[in-house]
């Protein structure tokens, strides 16, 4: 166990102290004890290190808005200990962990396994929208609904003591270091990078995972170089702990066979390489018949070519759609024709890509200033879709409430009655829990 100071993580150590590192990331809403029945058969060949994300397992709640951000805390966690070179396996946001360590510090990284990850965690409304929930209503609708995202139907009904043991390990997460994690998956997009990443990895996904399914891990497959694919049968989301036997042997196949050689220079010190190497990956050994894990290599593809930087076209269209949402531009671009298209370009390009996206002024504030300007204006409509926004950029109910009172002392009364009339309800309909 660990004192945890801000830029570091909560951890603890299992295993031989002489053994290589294996590192083992949680998913969100979960603690540590999600590897619990991994660790007996790990720590035979490798010391293993686990780490709880901000405010998850007791760990001290300072919020991590980024993948980056984990991952900075991460590396910072194992430069205090000594750790220079390991073996990672991460589940969802900690897959994500894994992914950003591949691309941003593949140096440090001698193998990795990918457990129902994804370069794309659905959209980004989904997570924004249950950070919405989250801090209006707390963390309670989520817990409740834990089990019938992480397991399949007939787990959860023969599992009663593991599915309220989900439940409690989602509701007793800091309500402010969940809504952080949500940005986090929110604003995790690697599809283009993938090619990129140089390491051995194994790619392990549940047949029934209904969050990051077998869809999302071939995507992974596909773009990067030789991965292996592993289904796992009968197993959702949270498949360590539904098939432990079979996440167990997967995980102990791959690092035991895949396990990528230290960069070495003629002095003999570590070193980034100059490009990302591709990983030659030993055949498993041979395996006995089993109804367990399916194994498969899939192919791989061609990397996608790395982008030059961004025009302010696609500045405003990347912070259009996480301020308004995909539903609402993907109808709003889907409307233009002839005649309006060029608006369409030029309030991508300039109201989000030039305006929107300047660092003078966070989202939030920018959020309050439209919400009175658009109230001064009469612009209900908008209105409507900003209020969205807001919610989305982090404001609660209460503080949009706020900026209503204030707009009804300088933009008049009538204009702020129509304007809470269409807050109201748009407030009602977006921290609505859905059963």
């Amino acid at each position: 166990m660990s004192e945890t100071p801000s830029n570091t993580l909560q951890y603890r150590f299992d295993g031989p102290e002489e053994a290589p590192v294996l590192i083992l990331g949680p998913s969100l809403g979960t603690t540590w004890h999600m590897w619990d029945r991994q660790i007996p058969e790990l720590t035979k060949q490798w010391r293993v290190f686990r780490f709880d994300l901000p405010g998850h397992g007791g760990a001290p709640a300072y919020p991590a808005g980024s993948v980056g951000d984990i991952t900075t805390r991460l590396l910072a966690t194992l430069e205090g200990l000594g750790v220079q070179r390991f073996g990672y396996a991460g589940c969802a946001l900690g897959g994500a962990v894994g992914i950003e360590l591949a691309l941003r510090h593949p140096e440090r990284l001698a193998s990795l396994a990918l457990i129902a990850a994804s370069p794309r965690f659905g959209t980004a409304d989904e997570f924004r929208q249950r950070g919405v929930i989250v801090r209006t209503n707390g963390l309670d609708p989520i817990a409740r609904t834990a089990p019938e995202r992480w397991f399949t139907g007939g787990f959860a009904a023969a599992q009663p003591a593991i599915t309220e043991w989900a439940v409690q390990m989602v509701r007793t997460t800091d309500p402010g270091c969940y809504i952080a994690s949500c940005e986090a998956l929110a604003s995790f997009d690697v599809r283009p990078e993938l090619g990129r990443v140089g390491v051995p990895t194994l790619v392990l996904v549940g047949s029934d995972d209904q969050v990051t399914g077998p869809a999302e891990a071939r995507t992974l497959v596909a773009g990067i170089p030789d991965a292996r694919l592993a289904v796992v049968p009968g197993a959702s989301h949270l498949v360590p702990v539904e098939q432990p036997g079979a996440v167990t042997d997967l995980l102990v196949r791959h690092f035991s066979t895949a396990w990528q050689p230290a960069y070495e220079t003629s002095t003999g010190q570590t070193a980034l390489p100059q490009a990302a190497l591709k990983p030659v990956l030993s055949p498993a050994p041979p395996q006995p018949p089993q109804t367990g894990p399916v194994a498969e290599i899939a192919p791989a593809a061609v990397p996608p070519q790395v982008q030059g930087r961004p025009d302010p076209y696609d500045a405003g269209i990347k912070v259009r759609r996480e301020v308004l949402g995909d539903a609402h531009v993907d109808r709003a671009l889907a409307q233009a024709d002839e005649f309006s298209g060029d608006f369409q370009e030029l309030v991508t390009r300039y109201a989000w890509g030039e305006i929107w996206d300047r660092p003078g002024l966070d989202r939030r504030t920018r959020s309050c200033v439209t919400l009175t300007a658009l109230v001064a204006g009469g612009h209900l409509d908008e209105l409507a879709f900003h209020t969205r926004a807001a919610l989305r950029n982090g404001l609660t109910p209460g503080e949009i409430k706020e900026v209503l009172l204030q707009a009804a002392v300088y933009c008049g009364v009538p204009a702020a009655n129509s304007a809470f009339k269409v807050a109201q309800q748009v407030i009602r309909e977006e921290t609505t829990p859905q059963e």
